[in-house]
């Protein structure tokens, strides 16, 4: 089965599923998205008791897709240039400090609390995983999904001065997390030979500050392009090919892609370079191209994640270790914001609760599905993406279903 195919048998699933929770079930698209495929992945489960023919065809489509490497490498640029885009760039440079707090140190803080928790969580029901192996559960699991939080957030009205925060951090700290997870992957995969605390700063500094280059370079260029030319045909299609060979550009450097796009988004998306650079129409055609590309990718991205089921191994012991991880991530979570809130609340009037709902909105998705799909067996794959399944989907579901509720809630104390 070729590529076109699979990916319109995706396309038709994402619209037929799509349209069924628009239609009838009413929910947001990244929640109905991933309950309906879940549902009818279950149904096919319990339908081959009598016949296993849809089973083994949903297998088939799922063995041909490489989630990691469609997400990290293809999908993942995308959606983070799209959702930097939309992002008002004079209020995230308000918040700038925090963000880059929020997004560095929480990330790093969380790896730890959760690597730690994980551990002696694991050693209780019996499973003696190497501490460095819990340590690279914490640094996939701690960054919050930009995916998930930009399709729910923006339905859930909180303040806009929390909800730039919470949109700022989730772009940023995705792609520090990344790069987190890759050094420690690093140094799983050496076990700790050949490696010095200077070589891990100098991959991690490398990676960070060669995206972060690489996207202003990207943004400054796009924008000169656009503002030399009046055709918001080929505009767009500049535009896309930033993107396209930005990711290409940095997969070569062997720098953050992720953070690249993110900063080329922002420049691109910055109300200075949108007068300058754009005409009315042009930024109305661009908006909208983005808009259905961000549509389009978050609905097979959900679908695919409700199909991810197929992959587990449901041991009952995987099951109970990710069902007392789910408590122990938001704790974690809660504690590795408290010092950036507190250091910045009263310079920058916070909202109250912002802790609170920092914690419940910080949602986890589909990146941390996919770099766990990246570890070997030797770091025990199974358990870890088990784990890391039930954590996200409580995350997209409960969470996404009540994080309107709490923020409401909260607001009113």
């Amino acid at each position: 089965m070729d590529y076109f195919i699979i990916t319109g048998i995706l396309v038709f699933i994402s619209a037929f599923f799509g349209y069924i929770n628009v239609r009838y079930i009413k929910l947001p698209n990244t929640i109905g998205l991933t309950v309906i495929t879940i549902v009818f992945t279950l149904s096919i489960f319990g339908l081959s008791y009598f016949d296993d023919t849809l089973l083994n065809a949903e297998r088939y489509i799922i063995s041909q897709i490489d989630f990691k490497t469609v997400l990290l490498d293809v999908m993942l640029s995308f959606l983070l240039f799209a959702g930097a885009l939309h992002t008002d760039l004079d209020k995230l440079k308000e918040q700038r400090w925090p963000v880059l707090v929020f997004a560095t140190f929480g990330v790093l803080v969380s790896t730890f609390l959760i690597g730690i928790s994980t551990y002696y969580i694991l050693q209780l029901l019996g499973m003696h995983v190497k501490f460095i192996y819990c340590l690279l559960f914490g640094a996939l699991i701690s960054p919050t999904d930009p995916i998930a939080v930009l399709g729910i957030l923006k339905k859930a009205g909180a303040p806009k001065k929390l909800e730039i925060k919470i949109v700022g951090e989730s772009l940023f700290n995705d792609g520090v997390g990344v790069v987190i997870f890759l050094t420690i992957f690093g140094l799983a995969s050496g076990n700790g030979e050949g490696f010095s605390l200077q070589e891990v700063f100098t991959l991690f500094a490398h990676e960070v500050f060669g995206g972060l280059l690489l996207g202003g370079i990207l943004g400054w260029v796009t924008y000169r392009l656009l503002k030399s030319i009046d055709d918001y045909n080929i505009e767009v299609i500049i535009t896309l090919a930033a993107v396209m060979t930005g990711t290409i550009v940095a997969q070569q450097l062997h720098i953050s892609a992720p953070l690249a796009m993110v900063v080329a988004g922002l420049f691109i998306g910055g109300n200075k370079v949108r007068e300058g650079a754009m005409s009315e129409t042009t930024e109305m055609y661009v908006d909208k191209f983005w808009e259905l590309i961000d549509i389009l990718l978050n609905t097979i991205l959900f679908v695919l994640i409700g199909m991810e089921l197929l992959v587990l191994e449901l041991e009952s012991q995987y099951i109970w270790a990710g069902i007392l991880v789910i408590p122990i991530a938001l704790i974690c979570r809660y504690i590795s914001l408290l010092i950036p809130v507190n250091l910045f609340k009263k310079r920058l009037d916070f909202v109250p609760n912002t802790n609170l709902i920092m914690t419940w909105g910080g949602l986890r998705g589909a990146i941390s599905i996919a770099l766990a799909l990246g570890l070997s067996e030797e770091m025990h794959r199974d358990l870890f993406l088990v784990i890391t399944y039930i954590v996200v989907i409580f995350s997209i579901i409960v969470q996404g279903l009540t994080v309107e509720k709490i923020i409401k809630y909260l607001q009113k104390k």
